[in-house]
């Protein structure tokens, strides 16, 4: 009797730390373009952690960094053609004809796809000055520029972005996407 009372609270509180454990986070993908806005998006902080997970959330709106070589950049790197939005207001941001591997455990691109939805910063955090990459329309931080790095690409440039900020939306012609 003991015994099967031990197996039973030992089971259920294996359960309860299964259930507590943090969520595998993944980058969003939708079938469909999303609606663009065509005004910047302003949201109270609740608006925000209401409409994004946690670690969206942390990386979005309190300029974040995600894991490198994680479950998102896994995921970016099987991807195939289509286009990447800010998860945060739809905006669209780039495009898997600047996606590169950079090897850097990030997604990276080139350039962005629609430029006018992009904007840099200085950002002097972490002891260093980077340039920041945020979402033109809802202020979402992306991730950081790099220039000068050697890539053999038409820019020269980095963009690390965060992809856990991104809304991948796959061509309806690519099969690689749309047989998942």
């Amino acid at each position: 009797m003991k015994i099967k009372l031990l197996a039973t609270v030992t089971a259920l509180a294996i359960s309860a730390v299964a259930c507590q454990s943090k969520p595998k986070e993944t980058m969003e993908t939708s079938k469909q373009k999303p609606t663009e806005p065509t005004t910047k998006v302003v949201k109270s902080e609740a608006e925000w952690k209401a409409q994004l997970s946690p670690e969206q959330f942390r990386v979005a709106r309190q300029a974040g960094t995600e894991r490198p070589n994680g479950d998102v950049y896994k995921q970016f790197k099987k991807q195939g053609k289509g286009t990447y939005y800010c998860v945060g207001c739809n905006a669209e941001l780039f495009s898997s004809n600047e996606k590169f591997d950079s090897r850097c455990g990030w997604p990276s691109f080139y350039d962005p796809s629609k430029a006018k939805n992009v904007v840099t910063k200085k950002d002097f955090s972490g002891g260093m000055v980077r340039t920041e990459v945020l979402c033109a329309k809802c202020d979402a931080h992306l991730g950081h520029v790099f220039t000068g790095e050697g890539f053999n690409t038409p820019t020269d440039k980095r963009y690390c972005i965060n992809g856990i900020v991104l809304k991948f939306v796959p061509d309806a012609s690519d099969k690689k996407e749309t047989q998942k």
